[in-house]
């Protein structure tokens, strides 16, 4: 992975364990939001990733490239590809119990991924540090050990839930009565 400074965990930084109270190894994740593009149910061209976590830190997740996803005739979008690092990753920091967003997403496109392609995503924490959690994905074509076609290194920025409130107002409120680990 071609990784900057900015997303490179500091010498301090401390790699978390599953939280007390986390989700079971094996547990469904829910999704962010309904309408989230990634993982929500009700949005209608989106990825409707499901995920699981297999050890409470590292999220599992997969998705089918489908008609609606593509760039290039034939072939996955290589913006849908970095939303989908983007999301399983964002679920990753979920399993903290704090809410975060992207400060840096920096994505390898290593294969082209055709339409009709299940991709097998897969997200950990590297380090936590103040505020910032550093993060890194893979996505395997066809299977959890196909071969790498995707790989990200992110920076997440831990915010307040009123963040969220503030931008997506009633609709956060209507889903998220408190704040907890995809509900």
């Amino acid at each position: 992975m071609t990784r900057s400074t900015v997303t490179t965990p500091p010498p301090d930084a401390v790699r978390p364990g599953p939280l007390p109270g986390g989700p079971a190894p094996g547990s469904p994740l829910g999704p962010h939001y309904s309408r989230c593009f990634g993982c929500g149910s009700d949005h209608p061209t989106g990825l409707h990733l499901t995920a699981t976590t297999p050890d409470g830190i590292t999220v599992e997740a997969a998705f089918t490239v489908g008609e609606s996803h593509q760039g290039a005739p034939g072939l996955a979008h290589g913006g849908v590809l970095a939303a989908a690092m983007d999301e399983v990753i964002g679920m990753s920091v979920w399993l903290f119990r704090r809410p975060y967003v992207t400060g840096r997403l920096e994505t390898d496109y290593l294969v082209p991924v055709p339409v009709g392609t299940e991709l097998y995503l897969r997200a950990w924490c590297n380090g936590m540090s103040g505020r910032k959690a550093y993060l890194e994905a893979e996505g395997r074509i066809g299977s959890a050990d196909g071969p790498v076609a995707v790989r990200a290194a992110a920076l997440f920025i831990e915010v307040g839930m009123e963040h969220f409130e503030r931008h997506g107002g009633q609709a956060i409120t209507d889903e998220h009565h408190e704040y907890e680990v995809n509900p």
